[in-house]
């Protein structure tokens, strides 16, 4: 994997956690069920839900032009996940898209594109668009084209209860009797690490379903704080567990807010842990910073310690871009590093560009709380 170590890894991880601890305890907007403050104005209702639909400006299909399906996939750069002993595309294909398309054939054509061209790893989640996300992925899987994926899906209980039900649910929905990893979703809250591990707590439906065979690795996922993905390794580490994967956001905002790049990513790499890269355009929000293209922000995230950069594609045009990037990608120089960050510094320092930082436009336990005690859209 490609990393450039230097000031990204600078510093202690036992400073980080107590630096990242002191700011936890005293920012009120994730306590409990607490209303998030708001680091920007007000949203408007527009804003009140993550954008679902291309950008401006965004490429068509036929558009790029990319090998056959065949050389694709043969020339689909890949990385190793973590100490999981798999390697996975190093482009994933986000799961929240795919419930997108008016019509589910569009669905079925994008996972089956995805797959065909060597984009192996397929993200999802058991809230995603009412669960319509999942059931178009298990259809689009079928067929023979479940053996090409590494399938990983999110549950939102914290429950021992709502994580099993929501796994059962997953699973059917997806056509699997195993999928290859399962995430807590939206570790959002300083309670979620100690709800997750406490008695009768998820962790214990997790480790139950791998037992069982029905998962092989487990994993986290968040985007509002470094401090509670570093609340929830700790955790972790005091209840002699390891986590096989994290998913956080990584692109060039990032870097200069909030940053998970700076103060969680050298832990994740320093345990060994899978690096799932998301949010490398804010749902194609920081592109209307219009400091930064598309294969900018893909570049970057790739250009980082990940083992896979998941984005979403709700039309194939979208899919095909990020295959042209994955296939052209090339370590960026130390010095192409630090003119994306210099182009992105000022524009990033209140999270203007990451509302699913600094509001709850993204945050659908949020929104549902009823998700994380029982396994009910």
């Amino acid at each position: 994997m490609t990393a450039d170590p230097g000031s990204r890894q600078a510093g202690t991880h036992a400073a980080q956690r107590e630096v990242m601890s002191n700011r936890l305890a005293r920012r009120s907007f994730l306590g409990g069920g607490a209303t998030v403050a708001l680091a920007a104005c007000k949203s408007s209702k527009k804003d009140d839900e993550p954008p679902k639909s291309p950008r401006p400006g965004a490429p068509t299909e036929g558009q790029i032009a990319l090998p056959s399906a065949a050389d694709a996939a043969a020339s689909m750069p890949r990385r190793q996940l973590g100490k999981t002993g798999v390697s996975v595309s190093m482009v994933g294909l986000g799961g929240f898209h795919i419930g997108l398309p008016k019509e589910e054939s569009e669905s079925v054509r994008l996972v089956r594109s995805a797959l065909d061209r060597g984009i192996d790893f397929l993200d999802n989640c058991w809230d995603y668009n009412d669960g319509k996300s999942e059931e178009r992925m298990g259809k689009a899987l079928k067929d023979g084209y479940r053996a090409k994926a590494f399938l990983m899906t999110k549950l939102d209980g914290r429950t021992k209860k709502a994580a099993a039900d929501q796994l059962d649910q997953s699973l059917k929905r997806l056509g699997t009797d195993v999928i290859d990893l399962v995430q807590i979703h939206e570790v959002i809250r300083p309670t979620d690490p100690d709800r997750c591990f406490g008695e009768g707590g998820c962790i214990e439906a997790l480790l139950e379903a791998k037992k069982a065979g029905k998962l092989r690795f487990i994993g986290f996922t968040g985007h509002k704080d470094p401090a509670i993905h570093l609340a929830m390794l700790k955790a972790a580490d005091d209840h002699h567990f390891a986590f096989d994967t994290v998913q956080m956001p990584l692109n060039v905002m990032d870097a200069h807010f909030r940053s998970f790049e700076k103060l969680v990513l050298p832990v994740l790499v320093q345990k060994g842990i899978g690096v799932l890269g998301m949010k490398s355009m804010g749902a194609g929000i920081i592109l209307d910073s219009k400091a930064v293209t598309a294969v900018e922000c893909l570049t970057y995230a790739m250009n980082l310690p990940t083992s896979v950069v998941i984005t979403g594609c709700e039309t194939v045009g979208v899919l095909d871009q990020a295959i042209a990037t994955a296939l052209a990608f090339k370590p960026l120089e130390p010095a192409q590093v630090t003119a994306l960050l210099d182009k992105t510094k000022d524009l990033a320092k209140d999270g203007k560009f990451e509302r699913f930082k600094v509001s709850t436009q993204f945050d659908g336990t949020q929104k549902n709380p009823k998700w994380l005690e029982k396994a009910e859209i």
